[in-house]
C-alpha cells in the first residue's frame, strides 16, 4: 500500500477521532468568513457611506482579533491531536518506515483533514450567511432588506488566512516527527507540558503572579488623563502574565498544601483524586490559563456591548432634548421662534440662555475647540424651565464645571480636580456633567459654567450670544416648521444679523454604526465562551486516554467503577471551577474599567455574563464527565 492510500485509509477509519478537530476548526472558519462577508456585502451600504466606513473598520478590527484567536486555536488543536497520535505513529517505525516517510504520512493525513475542514467551514458559512446577517441586524434593531449576494473576496481571504496558518503548523508537526526518536513517539502520551518545579519555585511564581495580577488590576481601574491608554495596554499584558503565573504557581501550590493535610486528604475519598489534580494543574496550566483569559475576554466583550447599547440610547436622547435651537446675538427672539414653530407644532418647552464665546489666541485655535462660558444663575434658571436636573455646587471665582456631551467611550477617566485655562486664567474644574442643557450644541462647542461674578468679568472680552431652545410634542413632525424657520433665518441674515438654526432629526442615522458594534461584541462573547469551553472539553477528553492505565490499576486494587466515577467527577469539577473563579475576580476589574471609560453601571451585566458562563461550563462539565469516564475505561460494562 502506498503512503497516499495509507493516509486516506487512516482518515476514513479514524474519522471518529478526526471529527472533533474538523468541527472545532470548521467553526472558526465559519465565524471568520461571516465577518468578512459583512465587509463585502451590500447590506450595510443602505446605512450610508459614513456608517459603512465605520462598520468596515470595526469588522476588520474584529477580524484581526479573530485571526489571532484562529492562530492560537489551530496551534492548540493540532498540538493536542499530534500528541495523541504520536504513540500510534511511532508504531510505524517498528514496521520499517523512516521518520521522513512517517512525517509525509502525517502531512498527507492532515492535509486531507485541512481540506475537509476548510470546505466544511466555508460551506456552512455560506449556508448560514444570511441567518448571521439577519441576527446581526435584528440585535442591532436596524431595518434593512437582505438579499442574497455572493462575493469571492471573503472566501479567498478566509481560505488564504486559514491555509497559511494551517500549513505553518502542519510543517511544524512534520519537523517534530522527523526529528523525534522512536522512543519519544511511543512514550509521547506519558509526557506532560510541565517541567517539575520545586516548592521554592512554586512560591516564587505564586508571589510574582499575585503581584503582577494586582498591578494589572490597579492599572485597569486607575483614573488618569492621556496616560490611560498606556495603562490599559499595560493592564492587559500584566493580567495575562499574572493569570499564567497564577495557574503555574498558586493553584498547584494551593492543592499541594491541601494534600499535605492528612485530615483533609483522607476524607470523602479525596486521596483518589487530590494528587492527580495537582499533577493535572502542573501539566496543563497553560491550557487552563488560556481558557481563563478567553472567559475574561468574553465577559469584557459582553460588558462593552451593553455599555455601548446604553450609551447609544443616551446619545439619541441627549440629541433630542430640543427639536430646534436658534443661536443669535439678539436677546428678543425667544417668543418669535415660539410663534413660528407653533404654527405647525405644539411647543411644550421654550427657554433662552446667554452664553459667552471666549476668544482663543492663535496658538489655542490650532489645538483647542471653541469654548463658551455660562453663568451659574442662568444655567440654574434654564434647568428649572426645561425640567433638567441641576446638581452643580456653588462656584468660587477660580472654579468651573464643564458641561460636556455624551462620549461613546473616553480614555480620560480623571474628571475632577483638573486645571482648565480660559482666556489666560487658570480654573480648577470641580465637576463634569453631561446633562444636555444646551442640547445638540454641546457636541460642537465646549461649555463651562462659572460663577456670576466671573461671567461678568469675562464678558468684557467675550462675545455674548443667546441660545433659544424649543421642544415640540411630536418630534417626528419637526419638518413642518422648517420652512417658517428657514425663511426667518434668511431674513435675519439679509438684515446683517448673525444667526444660526439647529434642527434635530430624530431619525438621524449618522451613529448607526454603534448598533452594529455592540451586536458584534455579543457575537465575540459567544465565540470566546464557546472557544474556552471547547478547549477545556478537548483537553480533558484527550487526558482521559492517558489516565486509562491509572484507573485500570485502581480497579485491580479494589476500587469500584462507581467510586472511580465519583472521583473523576470531582477532579473535573476542580478543573472547570479554577478557571471560572479566577475569571470572575479578573472580570470584576475589567468591567469596572469599562464602567469608568463608558460612564455606565455594568454590575448587572457582570452578574448576567458570569451566570451565562456558569451555565455553559456546567453543561460542558456534565458532558465532559460522561466522555471522560468512557474514554478512561472507568464505567463498568453491563453484561
Amino acid at each position: 500500500m502506498t503512503i497516499g492510500r495509507l493516509a486516506l485509509h487512516n482518515v476514513k477509519s479514524g474519522m471518529k477521532n478526526y471529527l472533533s478537530l474538523i468541527l472545532s476548526l470548521a467553526f472558526t472558519v465559519l465565524i471568520f468568513l461571516n465577518f468578512q462577508m459583512i465587509v463585502f456585502s451590500d447590506v450595510m451600504k443602505a446605512l450610508g457611506a459614513h456608517n459603512k466606513s465605520y462598520i468596515d473598520i470595526i469588522v476588520e478590527t474584529v477580524s484581526v482579533v479573530l485571526g489571532c484567536f484562529m492562530f492560537f486555536f489551530i496551534s492548540y488543536a493540532m498540538n493536542v491531536f499530534l500528541t495523541r497520535r504520536k504513540k500510534e505513529i511511532g508504531i510505524y517505525a517498528f514496521l520499517g518506515l523512516t521518520n521522513q516517510r512517517i512525517g509525509k504520512l502525517y502531512m498527507l493525513e492532515m492535509s486531507v483533514v485541512g481540506v475537509v475542514t476548510l470546505l466544511a467551514g466555508i460551506g456552512s458559512g455560506l449556508l448560514f450567511m444570511q441567518l448571521f446577517q439577519m441576527l446581526l441586524l435584528k440585535m442591532s434593531d436596524i431595518t434593512v432588506s437582505i438579499g442574497f449576494s455572493f462575493a469571492w473576496q471573503p472566501i479567498l481571504i478566509t481560505a488564504g488566512v486559514f491555509l497559511l496558518m494551517y500549513a505553518f503548523f502542519l510543517w511544524k508537526g512534520y519537523r517534530n516527527l522527523v526529528k523525534s526518536s522512536i522512543l519519544s513517539q511511543i512514550s509521547a502520551s506519558r509526557r506532560n507540558e510541565y517541567v517539575k518545579w520545586p516548592l521554592g519555585a512554586l512560591i516564587i511564581k505564586t508571589a510574582l503572579g499575585l503581584g503582577i495580577l494586582s498591578s494589572g488590576y490597579y492599572l485597569a481601574v486607575k483614573e488618569g488623563g492621556a496616560e490611560v491608554m498606556q495603562n490599559v495596554l499595560m493592564a492587559v499584558a500584566l493580567v495575562i502574565a499574572g493569570v499564567y503565573l497564577l495557574f503555574g504557581g498558586f493553584v498547584p501550590l494551593l492543592f499541594q498544601s491541601l494534600a499535605k493535610n492528612k485530615h483533609f486528604l483522607y476524607r470523602k475519598e479525596r486521596n483518589l483524586w487530590m494528587n492527580q489534580i495537582i499533577f493535572r494543574m502542573k501539566k496543563n496550566y497553560r491550557t487552563y490559563a488560556m481558557v481563563c483569559i478567553l472567559m475574561i475576554c468574553s465577559v469584557t466583550a459582553l460588558a462593552a456591548s451593553f455599555a455601548m447599547k446604553m450609551r447609544y440610547e443616551n446619545i439619541v436622547r441627549f440629541r433630542n432634548t430640543y427639536s430646534f435651537q436658534l443661536l443669535s446675538g439678539r436677546a428678543d427672539l425667544l417668543e418669535t421662534g415660539r410663534e413660528l414653530i407653533g404654527q405647525d407644532n405644539d411647543v411644550t418647552a421654550a427657554a433662552q440662555i446667554p452664553v459667552l464665546i471666549i476668544p482663543l489666541s492663535e496658538a489655542e485655535a490650532e489645538t483647542r475647540q471653541q469654548s463658551a462660558a455660562i453663568s451659574y444663575s442662568a444655567l440654574k434658571t434654564l434647568a428649572g424651565e426645561t425640567g433638567l436636573a441641576f446638581d452643580i455646587p456653588e462656584l468660587a471665582g477660580d472654579e468651573l464645571a464643564e458641561i460636556s456631551h455624551l462620549y461613546l467611550l473616553s480614555l480620560l477617566t480623571e474628571r475632577d480636580g483638573i486645571t482648565v485655562t480660559l482666556h489666560g486664567k487658570k480654573y480648577r474644574q470641580v465637576m463634569e456633567t453631561s446633562v444636555p442643557y444646551l442640547g445638540y450644541l454641546q457636541e460642537s462647542m465646549r461649555f463651562f459654567c462659572v460663577s456670576d461674578a466671573e461671567y461678568e468679568r469675562l464678558r468684557a472680552d467675550g462675545t455674548e450670544q443667546y441660545v433659544c431652545n424649543y421642544k415640540i410634542a411630536d418630534i417626528g413632525h419637526y419638518k413642518a416648521s422648517m420652512d417658517e424657520l428657514d425663511a426667518f433665518v434668511e431674513k435675519e441674515r439679509a438684515a446683517g444679523n448673525r444667526i444660526a438654526r439647529v434642527a434635530v432629526d430624530p431619525k438621524s442615522s449618522d451613529i448607526e454604526w454603534i448598533k452594529i458594534l455592540y451586536s458584534l461584541c455579543v457575537f465575540m462573547f459567544m465565540v470566546f465562551v464557546l472557544a474556552g469551553g471547547s478547549i477545556l472539553f478537548m483537553k480533558l477528553s484527550n487526558d482521559a486516554f492517558e489516565e486509562k492505565e491509572r484507573y485500570a490499576v485502581l480497579k485491580k486494587l479494589g476500587c469500584s467503577g462507581q467510586k472511580l466515577c465519583r472521583s473523576a467527577a470531582k477532579e473535573l469539577l476542580v478543573t472547570y471551577a479554577a478557571p471560572f473563579f479566577i475569571m470572575l475576580a479578573s472580570a470584576y476589574f475589567s468591567v469596572h474599567a469599562m464602567e469608568k471609560m463608558m460612564f455606565t453601571d455594568l454590575t448587572d451585566v457582570l452578574l448576567a455574563s458570569a451566570g451565562i458562563i456558569f451555565v455553559f461550563l456546567s453543561l460542558c462539565y456534565g458532558i465532559s464527565v460522561s466522555v471522560y469516564v468512557n474514554n478512561a475505561g472507568i464505567r463498568e460494562k453491563k453484561e
